[in-house]
């Protein structure tokens, strides 16, 4: 850390803190930031006696990481040690990507049968149509094949349909997404913003088309717009 003097920059010591205080200042409670050390989540303190360390504002910028992938993301601890362990790791952000989608992926069950085979040559043409530099093996094509297998044997293909119709605008979102992660920063910065943006832009888009259902079905069945707030209040009640 660096600050202007009179003879021009000169080095400080970074702020040092208790786990108290690295407690208040993050919102952590002790013994969860204790489990985050057991864990090795977090990395130890500057040990000053068996019993008292030092934290410092990489600790910080740890636990909201921790907290953000967690708490918001709503990733599993094994999970978040996977993406964590991404983030430490020396390669690009490319290969981190991979790793934290390889993370995050839920489990696709049952790979076989008349469906798994249809919705896999879908995402295949999907890919190769849109000149998507991925493969149907990779873990975010995994997804989409088994949630397109679902879709096929509960016979709901009108809603399968929607992929073609997805991908241009998902598309333009990704470009979105890398031009924000990318500029400017530091390789440490991008593959952090990588991993960030790779979970919590998941919640965020997932939260925002929720959102837009809302509001689309209330305007297709005619629903007023207080609708919600006379619900709260129970005044919508007969």
């Amino acid at each position: 850390m660096y600050t202007i003097h009179p003879e021009g920059y000169q080095q400080v010591p970074e702020a040092r803190m208790r786990m108290a205080e690295l407690s208040r200042r993050t919102g952590v409670p002790v013994p969860t930031i204790k489990y985050y050390l057991r864990e090795g989540l977090l990395l130890p303190g500057e040990r000053t006696s068996p019993n008292q360390a030092f934290y410092d504002e990489s600790h910080i910028r740890r636990l909201r990481m921790i907290r953000a992938l967690a708490e918001v993301g709503g990733l599993p601890i094994a999970k978040v040690r996977d993406v964590l362990d991404a983030v430490d790791s020396p390669e690009e952000p490319f290969e981190v990507l991979g790793a934290v989608q390889h993370s995050i992926e839920p489990p696709t069950g049952n790979r076989e049968g008349v469906h798994w085979e249809a919705a896999t040559r879908r995402v295949s043409q999907l890919l190769a149509d849109h000149g998507w530099r991925a493969n149907v093996h990779s873990p975010p094509a995994q997804t989409l094949i088994a949630a397109l297998a679902s879709l096929h044997e509960l016979g709901r293909d009108d809603l399968a349909d929607l992929i073609e119709r997805y991908a241009p605008h998902v598309e333009k979102i990704a470009e979105e997404d890398v031009k924000r992660v990318a500029r400017g920063r530091g390789i440490e910065d991008t593959v952090e913003g990588v991993v960030i943006g790779t979970v919590l832009g998941e919640t965020m888009l997932g939260a925002l088309r929720r959102l837009a259902h809302q509001h689309a079905t209330a305007n297709a069945l005619g629903v007023s717009a207080d609708y919600e707030d006379r619900k709260r209040s129970g005044s919508g009640r007969e």
